[in-house]
């Protein structure tokens, strides 16, 4: 065989095989635009439309129609007709329920977030940490008439909240002195800490008392107290925080429960797998 021939050939097996690769690789990026849009809707409880979900995911309409088409098929995404928008379905909440026993969020916790509620009379939340944000994976709303909002599934600030700060504070060295250096610091509210500086002198206050506090930082007329449930190797894996509206408890009567909800996370911390 001449050279020119071995390169023709070469050259022929080259052509077969990125059209295959392309298509793979075609395939792996769609999977995770479709995945993109089920974060987006997460992030709007009312839906969206698919001209906004198109906008918001900077995704051509055409390619965005043809995602919730699919989704929509398969139940991961509801549509509503009368008001052309799209919701998460009934599949997501499947999916998050088995994510949630997995771990033991939903059989191991909810008694003991019960009973902690019992006993302050207010809500009381467990939440993980996911990236820059807390996900609230558990709740349980006390009994009187307000509500606190931050329903499982729930994605907040870990520089507002308490159950933020607490995991912020008490995460493994190195990866507490990057969240301290790249965390974005919003301003939720008038009291919401935006200078980097402050916020990191608010960490060591946690660490040095071993729980944190909110102040109407993430929501105006709530405050929060949490603690952490350490791993092994003393680090947070989640934390468990009360919350009220702060007509109802001043910060000293609401610091008067950390001891309980200390006791609470160490019971927790035994029984849940670490994650």
């Amino acid at each position: 065989m001449s050279v020119n021939q071995a390169t023709a050939a070469n050259g022929a097996v080259d052509n077969e095989t990125p059209p295959a690769a392309a298509r793979s690789a075609d395939r792996t990026d769609m999977v995770g635009k479709a995945l993109g849009l089920l974060v987006l809707l997460g992030d709007e409880p009312r839906g969206a439309s698919a001209a906004e979900i198109s906008r918001r995911a900077q995704l051509p309409f055409s390619t965005t129609y043809r995602l919730l088409g699919s989704l929509t098929r398969d139940g991961f995404v509801d549509y509503e007709a009368e008001g052309r928008r799209y919701h998460l379905g009934l599949r997501i909440f499947q999916l998050g329920q088995r994510v949630s026993n997995h771990h033991g969020f939903a059989g191991t916790a909810l008694p003991v977030l019960r009973r902690v509620t019992e006993q302050t009379g207010e809500a009381t939340i467990l939440s993980v940490r996911d990236g820059h944000h807390h996900l609230t994976v558990n709740k349980v709303d006390g009994p009187k008439m307000f509500r606190v909002t931050s329903d499982p599934g729930h994605l907040g600030s870990l520089s507002t909240t308490a159950v933020g700060k607490a995991l912020v504070a008490f995460a493994e060295d190195s990866e507490r002195e990057k969240l301290l250096a790249e965390l974005p610091l919003e301003p939720l509210t008038e009291k919401s800490i935006t200078d980097r500086d402050a916020f990191r002198a608010e960490i060591e206050l946690v660490r040095r008392r071993g729980y944190a506090v909110m102040d109407e930082e993430n929501e105006t007329g709530m405050r929060a107290v949490a603690v952490p449930l350490f791993n092994d190797q003393g680090h947070a894996f989640a934390s468990l925080a009360t919350a009220v509206p702060v007509f109802r408890l001043d910060l000293e009567a609401l610091e008067a429960h950390v001891p309980l909800l200390q006791e609470a996370a160490a019971e927790l911390a035994a029984r849940l797998p670490q994650r």
